[in-house]
């Protein structure tokens, strides 16, 4: 596993926060594990939701017991709160000025439900964060060159997005760009462009480096982004 460096908008003297490339793990080693030993700190220090491509957003206060959930948003310290992908889009969000942060897992069917924009509102719903002050990082996931969908899947996530050069047509194809969609989603809600930091890397196109549903055929391991306030 390596760290991508960065995201330069979000970090600042009290706040980690970074995308991984592929996690590997040995026989019966879990994933938090790997990360804690990585970053020198206690596993119970790693906080990782059980992802189901929900659009349910948990609020971290008080207990580590992962729930349901595809967002993580809090203001504790001392914590590193993070999604898992394969394809998908990581999202970690930082409002320095309330010191909340948020991990934000979006797959198709996640960004059709606004799972970014609602995640957006709860913060500032329940931390009275400034949309201003959010500033977002996008990560690597896989990217509109490489990922065909049905017509299905592009007329619910335009439902939730609106038009904008996220999604082409082919003959009788279909493409979406994720990423881009949950970026136009940020700029709607409000959040300011030059906040946002988007990564230009396609887990399809990099199978050395990133693990990708799509370019394996099925089952396959995951990479990750985390954040965490000290």
């Amino acid at each position: 596993m390596k760290t991508i460096i960065g995201p330069p908008n979000i970090i600042s003297s009290n706040v980690r926060a970074f995308f991984t490339t592929k996690i590997f793990l040995n026989e019966n080693e879990r994933i938090d594990e790997v990360i804690a030993k990585e970053l020198n700190i206690l596993q119970d220090n790693i906080y990782l939701p059980v992802q189901k491509h929900t659009n349910k957003i948990h609020v971290l206060e008080s207990g580590r017991e992962p729930v349901i959930a595809d967002a993580v948003v809090t203001a504790k310290k001392n914590i590193f709160i993070g999604v898992l992908v394969a394809d998908c889009v990581p999202v970690l969000m930082h409002d320095r000025h309330k010191e909340v942060i948020a991990a934000v897992h979006a797959g198709w069917r996640g960004t059709a439900q606004m799972i970014l924009k609602n995640t957006i509102k709860t913060m500032v719903k329940r931390y009275g964060s400034s949309i201003k002050d959010i500033s977002i990082a996008i990560g690597p996931s896989i990217r509109r060159c490489s990922y065909e969908v049905g017509e299905d899947v592009v007329t619910e996530v335009h439902r939730a997005t609106g038009e904008g050069d996220y999604y082409s047509k082919m003959g009788d194809r279909y493409y979406i760009d994720l990423s881009s969609a949950n970026k136009i989603q940020a700029l709607s809600s409000g959040i300011p462009e030059d906040n946002i930091w988007q990564s230009e890397k396609c887990t399809f196109c990099n199978p050395d480096d990133y693990y990708s549903y799509r370019y394996s055929g099925g089952s396959t391991g995951r990479q990750g982004g985390f954040i965490g306030m000290w």
